[in-house]
Protein backbone atom coordinates (compact mmCIF):
# COMPACT_ATOMS: atom_id res chain seq x y z
CA UNK A 1 0.00 0.00 0.00
CA UNK A 2 1.47 3.04 -1.27
CA UNK A 3 1.47 5.94 1.94
CA UNK A 4 0.11 9.36 1.08
CA UNK A 5 2.78 12.09 1.12
CA UNK A 6 2.79 14.32 3.96
CA UNK A 7 1.25 17.42 3.75
CA UNK A 8 3.13 20.73 3.76
CA UNK A 9 3.33 22.26 7.24
CA UNK A 10 1.71 26.01 7.43
CA UNK A 11 2.58 26.77 11.03
CA UNK A 12 1.42 30.37 11.65
CA UNK A 13 -2.17 28.39 11.05
CA UNK A 14 -1.61 26.55 13.71
CA UNK A 15 -0.39 28.93 15.89
CA UNK A 16 -3.05 31.54 15.48
CA UNK A 17 -4.10 33.06 18.64
CA UNK A 18 -7.48 32.69 20.37
CA UNK A 19 -7.11 35.29 22.41
CA UNK A 20 -10.82 34.85 23.90
CA UNK A 21 -9.16 32.09 26.19
CA UNK A 22 -6.73 34.06 27.36
CA UNK A 23 -6.57 35.03 31.18
CA UNK A 24 -3.56 36.39 32.39
CA UNK A 25 -1.98 38.09 35.51
CA UNK A 26 0.30 39.81 33.87
CA UNK A 27 -1.28 43.35 34.17
CA UNK A 28 -0.07 42.60 37.74
CA UNK A 29 3.21 42.65 36.77
CA UNK A 30 3.59 45.18 33.66
CA UNK A 31 0.78 47.98 35.51
CA UNK A 32 4.06 49.80 37.49
CA UNK A 33 5.45 50.38 33.77
CA UNK A 34 2.08 52.07 33.08
CA UNK A 35 2.71 54.36 36.01
CA UNK A 36 6.24 55.57 35.43
CA UNK A 37 5.31 56.10 31.85
CA UNK A 38 2.21 58.19 32.98
CA UNK A 39 4.38 60.59 35.63
CA UNK A 40 7.43 60.54 32.68
CA UNK A 41 4.52 62.52 30.44
CA UNK A 42 2.91 64.82 32.37
CA UNK A 43 6.36 65.45 34.64
CA UNK A 44 6.85 69.81 34.49
CA UNK A 45 9.81 71.39 33.82
CA UNK A 46 11.02 71.88 37.20
CA UNK A 47 10.48 68.30 38.31
CA UNK A 48 13.72 66.68 38.59
CA UNK A 49 13.00 63.16 37.77
CA UNK A 50 13.04 63.42 34.03
CA UNK A 51 14.40 59.50 33.57
CA UNK A 52 12.22 56.04 34.36
CA UNK A 53 14.99 55.19 37.37
CA UNK A 54 14.37 58.41 38.92
CA UNK A 55 10.72 58.36 38.81
CA UNK A 56 10.58 54.77 40.23
CA UNK A 57 13.39 55.82 42.73
CA UNK A 58 11.13 58.60 43.96
CA UNK A 59 7.70 56.85 44.20
CA UNK A 60 9.64 54.42 46.14
CA UNK A 61 10.63 56.70 48.42
CA UNK A 62 7.44 58.67 49.06
CA UNK A 63 5.02 55.82 48.57
CA UNK A 64 6.78 52.55 48.94
CA UNK A 65 5.88 49.65 46.50
CA UNK A 66 1.60 50.45 46.97
CA UNK A 67 2.84 53.92 44.80
CA UNK A 68 3.37 51.39 41.69
CA UNK A 69 0.22 50.54 41.29
CA UNK A 70 -2.07 53.52 42.19
CA UNK A 71 -5.02 53.06 39.93
CA UNK A 72 -4.99 49.43 39.70
CA UNK A 73 -7.90 48.62 41.49
CA UNK A 74 -10.07 51.51 38.21
CA UNK A 75 -8.22 49.62 35.74
CA UNK A 76 -8.86 45.51 36.78
CA UNK A 77 -12.69 46.80 37.20
CA UNK A 78 -12.92 48.34 33.68
CA UNK A 79 -10.60 45.48 32.57
CA UNK A 80 -13.61 42.58 32.23
CA UNK A 81 -16.41 44.43 30.15
CA UNK A 82 -13.39 45.95 28.07
CA UNK A 83 -11.45 43.43 27.14
CA UNK A 84 -14.98 41.28 26.01
CA UNK A 85 -15.85 44.00 23.67
CA UNK A 86 -12.23 44.22 22.49
CA UNK A 87 -12.46 40.26 21.50
CA UNK A 88 -15.73 40.20 20.29
CA UNK A 89 -14.81 42.90 18.02
CA UNK A 90 -11.28 41.37 16.98
CA UNK A 91 -12.02 37.86 16.63
CA UNK A 92 -15.53 38.45 14.43
CA UNK A 93 -13.64 41.34 12.52
CA UNK A 94 -10.49 39.30 11.96
CA UNK A 95 -12.31 36.47 10.04
CA UNK A 96 -14.27 39.01 7.89
CA UNK A 97 -10.87 40.52 6.69
CA UNK A 98 -8.96 37.54 5.67
CA UNK A 99 -11.82 36.66 3.51
CA UNK A 100 -12.26 40.02 2.22
CA UNK A 101 -8.24 40.66 0.94
CA UNK A 102 -8.44 36.81 -0.17
CA UNK A 103 -9.23 37.99 -3.70
CA UNK A 104 -6.67 40.06 -4.17
CA UNK A 105 -3.93 37.50 -3.93
CA UNK A 106 -1.94 39.45 -1.39
CA UNK A 107 1.54 37.29 -0.11
CA UNK A 108 0.84 35.68 2.86
CA UNK A 109 2.47 38.53 5.34
CA UNK A 110 0.65 41.57 3.41
CA UNK A 111 -2.59 39.41 3.93
CA UNK A 112 -1.91 38.87 7.39
CA UNK A 113 -0.64 42.71 8.05
CA UNK A 114 -4.39 44.06 6.50
CA UNK A 115 -6.36 41.75 8.05
CA UNK A 116 -5.12 41.75 11.49
CA UNK A 117 -4.34 45.32 11.60
CA UNK A 118 -8.30 46.00 10.65
CA UNK A 119 -9.37 43.83 12.92
CA UNK A 120 -7.09 45.47 15.67
CA UNK A 121 -8.03 49.18 14.93
CA UNK A 122 -11.92 47.88 14.78
CA UNK A 123 -11.64 46.25 17.85
CA UNK A 124 -10.14 49.41 19.48
CA UNK A 125 -12.88 51.72 18.52
CA UNK A 126 -15.47 49.60 19.71
CA UNK A 127 -13.98 49.22 23.04
CA UNK A 128 -12.40 53.20 24.21
CA UNK A 129 -16.51 53.75 25.06
CA UNK A 130 -15.22 51.62 28.37
CA UNK A 131 -11.38 52.67 28.35
CA UNK A 132 -11.56 56.31 28.46
CA UNK A 133 -13.19 56.85 31.39
CA UNK A 134 -10.62 53.77 32.74
CA UNK A 135 -7.98 55.66 31.93
CA UNK A 136 -9.34 58.68 33.18
CA UNK A 137 -9.45 57.64 36.33
CA UNK A 138 -6.42 55.51 36.56
CA UNK A 139 -4.45 57.95 35.50
CA UNK A 140 -5.04 60.83 37.74
CA UNK A 141 -4.71 58.76 40.77
CA UNK A 142 -1.42 57.59 39.41
CA UNK A 143 -0.01 61.30 39.63
CA UNK A 144 -1.64 62.32 42.54
CA UNK A 145 0.01 64.54 44.54
CA UNK A 146 3.00 64.38 41.82
CA UNK A 147 4.55 67.37 40.16
CA UNK A 148 1.40 69.71 41.30
CA UNK A 149 -1.86 67.48 40.98
CA UNK A 150 -4.04 67.23 43.41
CA UNK A 151 -4.74 63.85 45.56
CA UNK A 152 -7.66 61.82 46.14
CA UNK A 153 -8.92 59.03 48.19
CA UNK A 154 -9.53 56.38 45.39
CA UNK A 155 -11.21 56.04 41.92
CA UNK A 156 -14.78 56.63 43.26
CA UNK A 157 -13.54 59.85 44.20
CA UNK A 158 -11.70 60.82 41.05
CA UNK A 159 -14.84 60.32 39.20
CA UNK A 160 -17.05 61.98 41.40
CA UNK A 161 -15.22 65.29 41.85
CA UNK A 162 -14.96 64.93 37.67
CA UNK A 163 -18.61 64.69 37.12
CA UNK A 164 -19.69 67.29 39.66
CA UNK A 165 -16.99 69.79 37.61
CA UNK A 166 -18.28 68.63 34.35
CA UNK A 167 -20.66 66.26 34.23
CA UNK A 168 -20.22 62.31 32.20
CA UNK A 169 -18.13 63.94 29.34
CA UNK A 170 -15.41 64.93 31.63
CA UNK A 171 -15.05 61.08 32.15
CA UNK A 172 -14.25 60.87 28.01
CA UNK A 173 -11.79 63.94 28.12
CA UNK A 174 -9.31 63.17 25.58
CA UNK A 175 -11.57 60.50 24.06
CA UNK A 176 -10.77 61.88 20.10
CA UNK A 177 -7.04 61.86 20.74
CA UNK A 178 -7.37 58.05 22.55
CA UNK A 179 -9.05 57.01 19.49
CA UNK A 180 -6.63 58.24 17.95
CA UNK A 181 -3.78 56.93 19.80
CA UNK A 182 -5.19 53.34 20.30
CA UNK A 183 -6.58 52.61 17.40
CA UNK A 184 -3.60 52.96 15.18
CA UNK A 185 -1.72 51.39 17.98
CA UNK A 186 -4.24 48.41 17.81
CA UNK A 187 -3.66 48.47 14.02
CA UNK A 188 0.00 48.87 14.33
CA UNK A 189 0.01 46.02 16.56
CA UNK A 190 -2.04 43.58 15.11
CA UNK A 191 -0.87 44.39 11.56
CA UNK A 192 3.02 43.90 12.74
CA UNK A 193 2.37 40.96 14.58
CA UNK A 194 0.66 38.79 11.88
CA UNK A 195 2.95 39.96 8.82
CA UNK A 196 6.53 39.66 11.20
CA UNK A 197 5.47 36.12 12.06
CA UNK A 198 4.73 35.38 8.62
CA UNK A 199 7.96 36.23 7.25
CA UNK A 200 9.87 34.67 10.00
CA UNK A 201 8.32 31.42 9.15
CA UNK A 202 9.28 31.39 5.29
CA UNK A 203 12.92 32.42 6.43
CA UNK A 204 12.77 29.63 8.53
CA UNK A 205 11.54 27.43 5.82
CA UNK A 206 8.13 26.65 6.78
CA UNK A 207 5.99 28.89 4.18
CA UNK A 208 3.01 27.83 2.77
CA UNK A 209 4.96 27.31 -0.53
CA UNK A 210 7.38 24.99 1.01
CA UNK A 211 7.90 21.24 1.32
CA UNK A 212 8.75 20.79 4.95
CA UNK A 213 6.80 17.84 6.05
CA UNK A 214 7.33 17.85 10.04
CA UNK A 215 6.34 20.21 11.94
CA UNK A 216 8.51 22.97 14.32
CA UNK A 217 8.64 22.19 17.47
CA UNK A 218 7.23 23.90 20.34
CA UNK A 219 9.75 26.12 21.52
CA UNK A 220 10.81 26.98 17.77
CA UNK A 221 6.70 28.06 18.03
CA UNK A 222 6.83 29.87 20.71
CA UNK A 223 10.17 31.61 19.99
CA UNK A 224 8.73 32.71 16.98
CA UNK A 225 5.70 34.37 18.62
CA UNK A 226 7.76 35.99 21.00
CA UNK A 227 10.02 37.72 18.09
CA UNK A 228 6.61 38.50 16.75
CA UNK A 229 5.36 39.95 19.60
CA UNK A 230 8.01 42.26 20.08
CA UNK A 231 8.89 43.62 16.87
CA UNK A 232 4.82 44.57 17.13
CA UNK A 233 5.30 46.26 20.25
CA UNK A 234 8.48 47.97 18.86
CA UNK A 235 6.18 49.32 15.61
CA UNK A 236 3.15 50.21 17.74
CA UNK A 237 4.77 52.18 20.71
CA UNK A 238 7.21 54.14 17.94
CA UNK A 239 4.39 54.82 15.82
CA UNK A 240 2.19 56.25 18.45
CA UNK A 241 4.28 57.59 21.69
CA UNK A 242 4.00 61.13 20.47
CA UNK A 243 -0.53 61.04 20.67
CA UNK A 244 -0.07 58.91 23.64
CA UNK A 245 1.89 61.88 26.04
CA UNK A 246 -0.57 64.26 24.29
CA UNK A 247 -3.51 62.71 25.58
CA UNK A 248 -2.10 61.35 28.74
CA UNK A 249 -1.38 65.14 29.38
CA UNK A 250 -4.75 66.64 28.35
CA UNK A 251 -6.45 63.62 30.67
CA UNK A 252 -4.66 64.30 34.09
CA UNK A 253 -4.83 67.87 34.17
CA UNK A 254 -6.58 69.54 37.02
CA UNK A 255 -10.22 70.74 37.48
CA UNK A 256 -9.15 74.60 36.65
CA UNK A 257 -11.62 76.53 34.75
CA UNK A 258 -9.35 77.50 31.79
CA UNK A 259 -7.60 74.01 30.86
CA UNK A 260 -5.11 73.77 27.54
CA UNK A 261 -6.28 72.41 24.53
CA UNK A 262 -4.32 69.84 23.18
CA UNK A 263 -2.89 72.41 20.79
CA UNK A 264 -1.82 74.54 23.73
CA UNK A 265 -0.70 70.82 25.52
CA UNK A 266 1.84 70.48 21.84
CA UNK A 267 3.10 73.69 22.52
CA UNK A 268 3.92 73.29 25.98
CA UNK A 269 5.91 70.43 25.47
CA UNK A 270 7.81 71.63 22.50
CA UNK A 271 8.66 75.08 24.65
CA UNK A 272 9.78 72.77 27.89
CA UNK A 273 11.79 69.76 25.60
CA UNK A 274 11.24 70.30 21.74
CA UNK A 275 10.03 67.52 19.29
CA UNK A 276 11.94 65.09 21.85
CA UNK A 277 9.35 65.52 24.45
CA UNK A 278 6.68 64.19 22.31
CA UNK A 279 8.89 60.66 22.92
CA UNK A 280 8.27 61.03 26.97
CA UNK A 281 7.99 57.47 28.47
CA UNK A 282 8.90 55.61 24.93
CA UNK A 283 11.11 53.44 26.97
CA UNK A 284 8.35 52.57 29.22
CA UNK A 285 5.61 52.31 26.70
CA UNK A 286 7.47 49.89 24.46
CA UNK A 287 8.58 47.69 27.28
CA UNK A 288 4.82 47.53 28.27
CA UNK A 289 3.50 46.96 25.01
CA UNK A 290 6.15 44.12 24.28
CA UNK A 291 5.58 42.12 27.47
CA UNK A 292 2.23 42.67 27.14
CA UNK A 293 2.35 40.83 23.97
CA UNK A 294 4.88 38.42 24.16
CA UNK A 295 3.80 37.37 27.57
CA UNK A 296 0.14 36.52 26.45
CA UNK A 297 1.31 34.59 23.61
CA UNK A 298 3.86 32.55 25.56
CA UNK A 299 1.21 32.10 28.11
CA UNK A 300 -1.25 30.82 25.95
CA UNK A 301 1.18 28.37 24.23
CA UNK A 302 1.76 27.12 27.41
CA UNK A 303 -2.09 26.46 28.74
CA UNK A 304 -2.70 24.95 25.07
CA UNK A 305 -0.17 22.49 25.98
CA UNK A 306 -1.86 21.56 29.43
CA UNK A 307 -5.47 21.96 27.96
CA UNK A 308 -4.34 19.73 24.63
CA UNK A 309 -6.94 16.96 24.27
CA UNK A 310 -6.34 14.05 21.67
CA UNK A 311 -8.95 14.12 18.59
Amino acid sequence: MNTPPSPRVAPFVQTEINWDKYVSLFPLALYPVSVVKTRLQVASKDVAERSAFSVVKGILKNDGVPGLYRGFGTVITGAVPARIIFLTALETTKISAFKLVAPFEFSEPTQAAIANGMAGMTASLFSQAVFVPIDVVSQKLMVQGYSGHATYTGGIDVATKIIKSYGVRGLYRGFGLSVMTYSPSSAAWWASYGSSQRVIWRLLGYGSDSEATVPPSQSKIVLVQALGGIIAGATASSITTPLDTIKTRLQVMGHQENRPSAKQVVKDLIAQDGWKGFYRGLGPRFFSMSAWGTSMILTYEYLKRLCAVED
